[in-house]
């Protein structure tokens, strides 16, 4: 299955080292972040997981939940996660997803034959809180995600899912955006009272509206 931006995330119920779960009950009103790594007992992946851990309140602020997913069972998983804890000083406090049986990989188109016939790539998922995918990456199983540039992202779509604007490259959190060239010149100063610059007509910034 061939997942793209806008689609309503596939919602599916399975166990995790937290319990069973059902997706979209479990992500409720906020966002999520799905991620898949290729195999538990791993060195990126446990260096990834212990990240993510230790980013957890991040997470937390911006109302989004984590998952972590392959196709490993549940007793690979929770002895594994003595070993995060142990090696990366800190406490997994998210769930992982059991996938023997490889369905939520598929759902999620998460194997790539040319890759591994067996592994998951490293997918990232982002879902909105209407349920549907903002965003889509894949590494390969050999680089390690910068979970950083995940959060700054985050903050971009959740910023510009409620106003008019984009953001720029590089953009970080409190820069400058861009006025999206669908909002008329005259109509700029009520929408965004603190100012803008026109560098092109085209080209509109003004400081980030929700701070």
């Amino acid at each position: 299955m061939t997942l793209r931006l806008g689609d309503l995330a596939p919602d599916f119920t399975a166990e995790t080292t937290e319990g069973k779960i059902n997706f979209h009950e479990y992500l409720g009103d906020g966002w999520g972040v799905l991620f898949s790594h290729p195999a538990d007992y791993t060195p990126v992946c446990t260096t990834e997981l212990g990240t993510v851990a230790k980013l957890k309140s991040e997470f937390d602020k911006r109302n989004v939940k984590v998952l972590a997913l392959s196709v490993d069972g549940l007793v690979d998983h929770k002895n594994w996660i003595n070993d995060i804890n142990e090696t990366q000083h800190t406490t997994v406090n998210f769930p992982l997803i059991a996938d023997e049986n490889r369905k939520i990989s598929e759902l999620y188109d998460m194997i790539h034959p040319n890759a591994s016939e067996k592994a998951t790539v490293r997918s990232v998922f982002v879902i909105g809180n209407d349920k549907k995918i903002k965003l889509i990456i894949t590494y390969p199983a050999s680089t390690g995600r910068n979970f950083d540039e995940l959060l700054r992202v985050i903050d971009s779509l959740q910023l510009t899912a409620y106003h008019s604007v984009a953001t720029p490259a590089n953009w970080k959190n409190g820069e400058e955006v861009v006025i999206l060239p669908s909002i008329k010149d005259e109509d700029i100063p009520a929408k965004f009272p603190k100012g803008h610059k026109k560098i092109k007509p085209y080209l509109r910034t003004t400081p980030q509206p929700n701070l």
